[in-house]
């Protein structure tokens, strides 16, 4: 397995086995989750589960792949895909989505958009709608007014996040 290559098409890890805890990606990687997996998966790039993994997590990516089951939500930034083969118990955030015949989805569908509200804001950082607007009118947080109300860009509030400004 080649990590050190700047392509994110040499960056792929295969996990089989089982494993608990945080994985936490920065860079853009294709990981393979295969085994059974229990906590948090915070990646960039490519996210595929197979279709023999079990995983109860809070996920979070890019472009993630499902093909085996997934108990917990899931933030996908770019594209989620459910295979056939898909069976999801756990409320589901994706940008665009791609649900093959077959697929099984057990919890709820908001999709994102590429502007958010105050409370679609507070959902997707995970902070109460005081903070937003707090943030908000101080200038902190990247966004403009429309009328009386606030719009966000989500790229913009991915970069503010990525730049770790949140909450300072």
């Amino acid at each position: 397995m080649a990590f050190n290559k700047k392509k994110v098409e040499e960056k792929v890890l295969d996990v089989d086995a089982a494993m608990q805890g945080t994985l936490t990606f920065k860079d853009p990687v294709n990981l393979r989750v295969n085994g059974k997996f229990d906590g948090n998966l915070d990646t960039k790039g490519n996210l595929t589960i197979g279709s023999t993994a079990i995983v109860t997590a809070e996920i979070i990516g890019d472009n993630i792949i499902v093909g085996g089951r997934v108990k917990g939500k899931i933030i996908a930034k770019e594209r989620l895909t459910l295979l056939p083969s898909a069976i999801v118990e756990g409320d589901i955030y994706p940008v665009k989505l791609n649900v093959a015949e077959g697929a099984i989805l057990e919890g709820s569908c908001f999709m994102l958009h590429d502007f958010l509200n105050t409370d679609e804001l507070a959902r997707y950082l995970e902070v109460d709608l005081n903070s937003v607007l707090d943030w908000a009118n101080s200038g902190k947080v990247p966004g403009f007014k429309e009328g009386e109300n606030w719009k966000f860009e989500r790229k913009a509030i991915d970069s503010w996040v990525a730049s770790g400004k949140v909450g300072k």
